[in-house]
Protein backbone atom coordinates (compact mmCIF):
# COMPACT_ATOMS: atom_id res chain seq x y z
CA UNK A 1 0.00 0.00 0.00
CA UNK A 2 1.13 3.42 -0.62
CA UNK A 3 2.59 5.64 2.36
CA UNK A 4 1.49 8.92 3.95
CA UNK A 5 4.47 10.82 4.70
CA UNK A 6 4.97 14.72 6.31
CA UNK A 7 6.07 17.09 3.90
CA UNK A 8 5.95 21.13 3.50
CA UNK A 9 4.45 22.37 0.29
CA UNK A 10 4.31 25.58 -1.23
CA UNK A 11 -0.39 26.31 -1.91
CA UNK A 12 0.21 29.57 -4.06
CA UNK A 13 2.42 30.62 -6.87
CA UNK A 14 5.17 33.05 -6.06
CA UNK A 15 3.39 33.40 -2.08
CA UNK A 16 6.57 32.26 0.22
CA UNK A 17 3.97 32.87 2.96
CA UNK A 18 1.73 29.75 1.65
CA UNK A 19 4.48 27.11 2.46
CA UNK A 20 2.51 25.08 4.72
CA UNK A 21 2.84 21.09 6.54
CA UNK A 22 0.77 18.36 4.91
CA UNK A 23 0.60 15.03 4.29
CA UNK A 24 1.28 13.41 0.95
CA UNK A 25 1.21 9.63 -0.62
CA UNK A 26 4.26 7.87 -1.80
CA UNK A 27 3.54 5.01 -4.11
CA UNK A 28 4.10 1.42 -3.39
CA UNK A 29 7.44 -0.26 -3.56
CA UNK A 30 8.07 -1.42 -7.07
CA UNK A 31 10.65 -3.92 -7.88
CA UNK A 32 13.28 -1.54 -8.45
CA UNK A 33 12.34 1.09 -5.98
CA UNK A 34 14.32 2.26 -3.22
CA UNK A 35 12.20 3.72 -0.19
CA UNK A 36 14.69 6.65 1.14
CA UNK A 37 13.95 8.08 4.39
CA UNK A 38 15.32 11.62 3.80
CA UNK A 39 17.61 13.20 6.13
CA UNK A 40 18.43 16.53 4.30
CA UNK A 41 16.88 18.57 1.60
CA UNK A 42 18.94 21.36 0.41
CA UNK A 43 17.75 24.31 -1.65
CA UNK A 44 18.26 25.54 -4.80
CA UNK A 45 17.52 28.71 -6.46
CA UNK A 46 15.97 26.49 -9.05
CA UNK A 47 13.56 25.15 -6.21
CA UNK A 48 12.66 29.00 -5.61
CA UNK A 49 12.09 29.74 -9.30
CA UNK A 50 9.77 26.75 -9.54
CA UNK A 51 7.48 28.52 -7.15
CA UNK A 52 7.65 31.47 -8.64
CA UNK A 53 6.49 29.92 -12.49
CA UNK A 54 3.41 30.16 -13.55
CA UNK A 55 2.89 26.84 -15.56
CA UNK A 56 3.94 24.95 -12.07
CA UNK A 57 1.36 22.72 -10.50
CA UNK A 58 0.18 23.46 -7.09
CA UNK A 59 0.04 22.53 -4.15
CA UNK A 60 3.92 21.30 -5.00
CA UNK A 61 6.71 19.85 -2.54
CA UNK A 62 9.93 21.08 -4.11
CA UNK A 63 12.98 19.61 -3.20
CA UNK A 64 15.63 18.53 -5.77
CA UNK A 65 19.08 17.82 -3.33
CA UNK A 66 18.20 15.13 -1.25
CA UNK A 67 20.02 12.62 0.84
CA UNK A 68 19.22 10.00 3.42
CA UNK A 69 18.97 6.43 4.01
CA UNK A 70 17.35 3.53 2.54
CA UNK A 71 14.41 1.97 4.50
CA UNK A 72 13.13 -0.70 2.12
CA UNK A 73 14.31 -2.06 -1.69
CA UNK A 74 12.34 -3.82 -3.94
CA UNK A 75 12.77 -7.32 -4.78
CA UNK A 76 14.58 -6.51 -8.06
CA UNK A 77 17.04 -4.60 -6.54
CA UNK A 78 20.55 -5.43 -6.46
CA UNK A 79 22.89 -2.20 -5.72
CA UNK A 80 20.99 -0.60 -2.02
CA UNK A 81 20.31 -2.16 1.18
CA UNK A 82 18.58 -1.06 4.24
CA UNK A 83 20.80 1.36 6.11
CA UNK A 84 22.51 2.58 2.49
CA UNK A 85 23.59 6.30 2.42
CA UNK A 86 22.25 7.60 -0.61
CA UNK A 87 20.97 10.21 -2.60
CA UNK A 88 18.62 11.72 -5.26
CA UNK A 89 19.48 14.68 -7.13
CA UNK A 90 17.62 16.83 -10.13
CA UNK A 91 15.48 13.64 -11.76
CA UNK A 92 14.04 10.63 -11.31
CA UNK A 93 13.00 8.50 -14.24
CA UNK A 94 13.75 8.56 -18.20
CA UNK A 95 12.72 6.13 -21.16
CA UNK A 96 16.35 4.40 -20.72
CA UNK A 97 16.10 3.17 -24.49
CA UNK A 98 16.83 5.77 -26.19
CA UNK A 99 20.27 7.45 -28.06
CA UNK A 100 20.86 9.50 -24.73
CA UNK A 101 19.75 7.39 -22.11
CA UNK A 102 22.03 4.87 -23.38
CA UNK A 103 24.98 7.36 -23.21
CA UNK A 104 24.05 7.91 -19.64
CA UNK A 105 23.03 11.57 -20.17
CA UNK A 106 19.65 10.37 -18.96
CA UNK A 107 18.93 14.41 -18.68
CA UNK A 108 18.64 14.83 -22.36
CA UNK A 109 16.39 11.60 -22.69
CA UNK A 110 14.05 12.00 -26.01
CA UNK A 111 10.98 10.76 -24.01
CA UNK A 112 11.06 13.44 -21.79
CA UNK A 113 12.88 13.03 -18.38
CA UNK A 114 11.24 13.01 -15.44
CA UNK A 115 12.67 16.06 -12.59
CA UNK A 116 11.85 14.99 -9.38
CA UNK A 117 9.36 17.43 -8.54
CA UNK A 118 6.39 19.39 -10.58
CA UNK A 119 6.99 16.73 -13.32
CA UNK A 120 4.53 14.38 -14.99
CA UNK A 121 5.99 10.82 -14.39
CA UNK A 122 5.64 8.04 -17.45
CA UNK A 123 1.85 6.71 -15.26
CA UNK A 124 0.83 10.38 -15.03
CA UNK A 125 1.47 10.95 -11.32
CA UNK A 126 3.28 14.64 -10.58
CA UNK A 127 6.21 14.15 -8.94
CA UNK A 128 6.62 15.52 -5.34
CA UNK A 129 9.99 16.35 -3.88
CA UNK A 130 12.70 16.56 -0.88
CA UNK A 131 10.91 18.77 1.27
CA UNK A 132 9.15 15.65 2.89
CA UNK A 133 10.37 12.84 5.19
CA UNK A 134 10.53 10.23 2.57
CA UNK A 135 10.57 9.45 -1.24
CA UNK A 136 10.49 6.21 -3.31
CA UNK A 137 12.66 6.17 -6.38
CA UNK A 138 13.40 3.84 -9.16
CA UNK A 139 17.01 2.52 -8.44
CA UNK A 140 19.16 3.68 -11.60
CA UNK A 141 18.33 7.29 -10.35
CA UNK A 142 20.12 6.45 -6.85
CA UNK A 143 23.22 7.77 -5.73
CA UNK A 144 25.64 5.96 -3.24
CA UNK A 145 26.83 8.76 -0.73
CA UNK A 146 30.31 7.78 -0.25
CA UNK A 147 31.36 7.49 3.90
CA UNK A 148 33.65 10.59 3.98
CA UNK A 149 30.89 12.67 2.79
CA UNK A 150 28.38 13.89 5.53
CA UNK A 151 24.94 13.50 4.12
CA UNK A 152 24.16 17.25 4.62
CA UNK A 153 27.53 18.16 3.09
CA UNK A 154 26.41 16.01 0.11
CA UNK A 155 22.81 17.02 -0.53
CA UNK A 156 23.93 20.28 -2.21
CA UNK A 157 26.76 18.46 -4.41
CA UNK A 158 23.36 16.39 -6.10
CA UNK A 159 22.20 19.89 -7.87
CA UNK A 160 25.22 22.95 -7.12
CA UNK A 161 27.64 19.80 -7.88
CA UNK A 162 27.10 18.20 -10.65
CA UNK A 163 25.96 21.18 -12.02
CA UNK A 164 29.40 22.89 -12.00
CA UNK A 165 31.38 19.04 -12.18
CA UNK A 166 30.00 18.20 -15.79
CA UNK A 167 31.65 20.91 -17.61
CA UNK A 168 34.70 21.23 -16.16
CA UNK A 169 34.69 17.29 -17.20
CA UNK A 170 33.25 17.63 -20.57
CA UNK A 171 36.05 19.86 -21.37
CA UNK A 172 38.56 17.87 -19.83
CA UNK A 173 39.47 20.40 -16.99
CA UNK A 174 42.69 19.33 -15.22
CA UNK A 175 46.39 20.47 -14.71
CA UNK A 176 47.47 23.00 -16.61
CA UNK A 177 44.23 23.98 -17.51
CA UNK A 178 43.89 28.10 -16.81
CA UNK A 179 40.29 28.28 -15.61
CA UNK A 180 37.71 31.84 -14.22
CA UNK A 181 35.36 31.22 -12.33
CA UNK A 182 32.39 34.06 -12.64
CA UNK A 183 30.92 34.59 -9.29
CA UNK A 184 31.60 33.17 -5.53
CA UNK A 185 28.04 31.96 -4.87
CA UNK A 186 26.19 28.76 -4.45
CA UNK A 187 27.59 27.52 -7.74
CA UNK A 188 30.67 29.26 -7.94
CA UNK A 189 32.20 28.39 -4.45
CA UNK A 190 32.52 24.47 -5.30
CA UNK A 191 33.21 25.30 -8.73
CA UNK A 192 36.19 26.66 -7.84
CA UNK A 193 37.07 23.63 -5.37
CA UNK A 194 36.38 21.55 -8.40
CA UNK A 195 38.46 22.99 -10.88
CA UNK A 196 41.52 23.77 -7.62
CA UNK A 197 41.20 19.68 -7.41
CA UNK A 198 41.44 18.94 -11.10
CA UNK A 199 44.86 20.69 -10.90
CA UNK A 200 44.01 23.90 -12.87
CA UNK A 201 45.16 27.35 -12.07
CA UNK A 202 41.68 29.15 -11.20
CA UNK A 203 40.73 32.88 -11.09
CA UNK A 204 37.38 34.20 -9.42
CA UNK A 205 35.90 37.16 -11.28
CA UNK A 206 34.20 38.81 -8.21
CA UNK A 207 32.19 41.96 -7.71
CA UNK A 208 33.62 43.22 -4.53
CA UNK A 209 36.33 42.81 -2.53
CA UNK A 210 34.49 40.94 0.33
CA UNK A 211 34.95 37.18 -1.43
CA UNK A 212 38.55 37.93 -1.74
CA UNK A 213 40.38 35.45 1.10
CA UNK A 214 37.30 32.94 0.75
CA UNK A 215 37.93 32.62 -3.07
CA UNK A 216 41.77 31.73 -1.92
CA UNK A 217 40.36 29.75 0.86
CA UNK A 218 38.05 27.58 -1.86
CA UNK A 219 41.45 27.40 -3.75
CA UNK A 220 41.62 30.20 -6.16
CA UNK A 221 45.23 30.88 -6.66
CA UNK A 222 43.77 35.10 -7.83
CA UNK A 223 40.82 37.33 -7.49
CA UNK A 224 39.87 40.01 -10.25
CA UNK A 225 37.21 42.73 -10.02
CA UNK A 226 35.79 43.56 -13.44
CA UNK A 227 33.72 46.75 -13.63
CA UNK A 228 35.25 48.67 -16.38
CA UNK A 229 36.20 48.00 -19.74
CA UNK A 230 39.46 48.58 -18.82
CA UNK A 231 39.77 45.76 -16.21
CA UNK A 232 39.85 43.18 -18.61
CA UNK A 233 42.68 44.46 -20.65
CA UNK A 234 45.39 42.90 -18.73
CA UNK A 235 43.43 39.30 -19.05
CA UNK A 236 43.09 39.50 -22.92
CA UNK A 237 43.86 35.61 -24.18
CA UNK A 238 44.75 34.47 -20.44
CA UNK A 239 42.17 31.81 -19.72
CA UNK A 240 41.27 27.80 -21.28
CA UNK A 241 38.00 28.36 -19.65
CA UNK A 242 35.38 30.42 -18.37
CA UNK A 243 32.41 29.07 -16.07
CA UNK A 244 29.87 31.67 -15.60
CA UNK A 245 27.61 30.78 -12.54
CA UNK A 246 25.94 34.36 -12.24
CA UNK A 247 22.50 34.26 -13.52
CA UNK A 248 22.64 37.91 -14.71
CA UNK A 249 23.25 40.06 -17.85
CA UNK A 250 26.90 39.66 -19.24
CA UNK A 251 29.16 42.16 -21.59
CA UNK A 252 30.21 39.18 -23.46
CA UNK A 253 32.32 41.94 -26.01
CA UNK A 254 34.20 42.01 -22.80
CA UNK A 255 34.62 38.48 -21.65
CA UNK A 256 35.00 36.63 -24.99
CA UNK A 257 38.78 38.26 -25.64
CA UNK A 258 39.81 36.44 -22.29
CA UNK A 259 40.24 33.30 -23.78
CA UNK A 260 42.63 31.87 -25.56
CA UNK A 261 42.95 30.28 -28.66
CA UNK A 262 40.10 27.73 -28.97
CA UNK A 263 38.67 29.02 -25.72
CA UNK A 264 35.51 27.87 -24.13
CA UNK A 265 33.16 30.03 -22.23
CA UNK A 266 30.23 28.36 -20.24
CA UNK A 267 27.07 29.03 -19.30
CA UNK A 268 25.73 27.31 -15.69
CA UNK A 269 24.35 30.44 -14.48
CA UNK A 270 21.32 31.86 -17.22
CA UNK A 271 19.83 34.90 -17.26
CA UNK A 272 16.49 35.51 -18.01
CA UNK A 273 17.15 37.86 -20.97
CA UNK A 274 18.45 37.07 -24.38
CA UNK A 275 22.16 37.26 -25.02
CA UNK A 276 23.41 39.54 -27.72
CA UNK A 277 27.52 40.05 -28.88
CA UNK A 278 29.70 40.85 -31.64
CA UNK A 279 31.31 38.06 -33.49
CA UNK A 280 34.04 40.13 -33.85
CA UNK A 281 34.63 39.38 -29.69
CA UNK A 282 35.88 36.01 -31.21
CA UNK A 283 37.71 36.87 -34.15
CA UNK A 284 40.76 36.92 -32.65
CA UNK A 285 40.72 33.78 -30.68
CA UNK A 286 37.82 31.28 -32.49
CA UNK A 287 36.44 31.28 -29.11
CA UNK A 288 33.10 28.96 -28.26
CA UNK A 289 30.58 29.66 -26.43
CA UNK A 290 28.24 26.79 -24.50
CA UNK A 291 26.12 26.39 -21.89
CA UNK A 292 25.75 23.01 -19.80
CA UNK A 293 23.24 21.23 -18.13
CA UNK A 294 23.76 18.88 -15.16
CA UNK A 295 25.57 15.45 -15.86
CA UNK A 296 23.58 12.17 -16.08
CA UNK A 297 23.65 9.22 -13.03
CA UNK A 298 27.05 8.11 -14.14
CA UNK A 299 28.57 11.55 -13.99
CA UNK A 300 26.58 12.40 -10.76
CA UNK A 301 27.81 9.61 -8.79
CA UNK A 302 31.58 10.03 -10.35
CA UNK A 303 31.43 13.71 -8.79
CA UNK A 304 30.52 12.65 -5.07
CA UNK A 305 32.95 9.93 -5.45
CA UNK A 306 35.71 12.54 -6.38
CA UNK A 307 33.94 14.90 -3.99
CA UNK A 308 34.74 12.36 -0.78
CA UNK A 309 38.51 11.69 -2.04
CA UNK A 310 39.50 15.26 -2.82
CA UNK A 311 37.45 17.19 0.32
CA UNK A 312 35.60 19.42 -1.75
CA UNK A 313 32.47 20.24 0.63
CA UNK A 314 29.44 23.33 0.18
CA UNK A 315 29.64 25.72 2.65
CA UNK A 316 26.01 25.25 3.95
CA UNK A 317 24.06 27.02 6.83
CA UNK A 318 21.35 24.43 8.33
CA UNK A 319 17.95 25.00 8.88
CA UNK A 320 14.55 24.29 10.09
CA UNK A 321 11.26 23.03 8.36
CA UNK A 322 10.12 26.45 9.64
CA UNK A 323 12.91 28.62 7.67
CA UNK A 324 12.33 27.52 4.59
CA UNK A 325 9.87 31.10 3.61
CA UNK A 326 13.04 33.43 4.74
CA UNK A 327 15.14 31.19 3.29
CA UNK A 328 13.54 31.75 -0.54
CA UNK A 329 13.48 35.25 0.02
CA UNK A 330 17.36 35.48 1.24
CA UNK A 331 18.05 33.48 -1.68
CA UNK A 332 16.25 36.19 -3.92
CA UNK A 333 18.00 38.89 -2.50
CA UNK A 334 21.11 36.98 -2.30
CA UNK A 335 22.17 36.78 1.39
CA UNK A 336 22.87 33.12 1.78
CA UNK A 337 26.19 32.13 2.49
CA UNK A 338 26.50 29.85 0.28
CA UNK A 339 24.03 27.26 0.39
CA UNK A 340 20.77 25.92 2.26
CA UNK A 341 20.19 22.74 3.95
CA UNK A 342 17.07 21.96 5.60
CA UNK A 343 17.26 19.84 8.35
CA UNK A 344 14.15 17.20 7.58
CA UNK A 345 13.76 16.36 11.21
CA UNK A 346 12.64 19.17 12.15
CA UNK A 347 9.22 18.07 9.83
CA UNK A 348 7.38 17.28 12.52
Amino acid sequence: MSKEVKALEAKTKGDFASFNQTVIERRDLHPDDVAIDIKYCGICHSDVSMVQWQGAHFPMVPGHEISGIVSAVGKNVKNFKPGDRVGVGCFVNSCGKCAACKAGQEQFCEKGTVIVFDSKDYDGTITQGGYSQAIVVKDHFVLHIPDELSLADAAPLLCAGITTYNPLKQYNIGKGSKVAVIGLGGLGHIAVQFAAKMGADVTVFGHSESKRDEAEKFGASSYEILKDPEDFQPLVGQFDFILNTVAVNLDLNNYMPLLKFNGVFCYVGIPSDEIHFNLFSIFGNQANLTASNVGGIAMTQEMLNFAAENDVKPQIEMIGIADVPEAYQNILDSKVHYRYVIDMSTLK
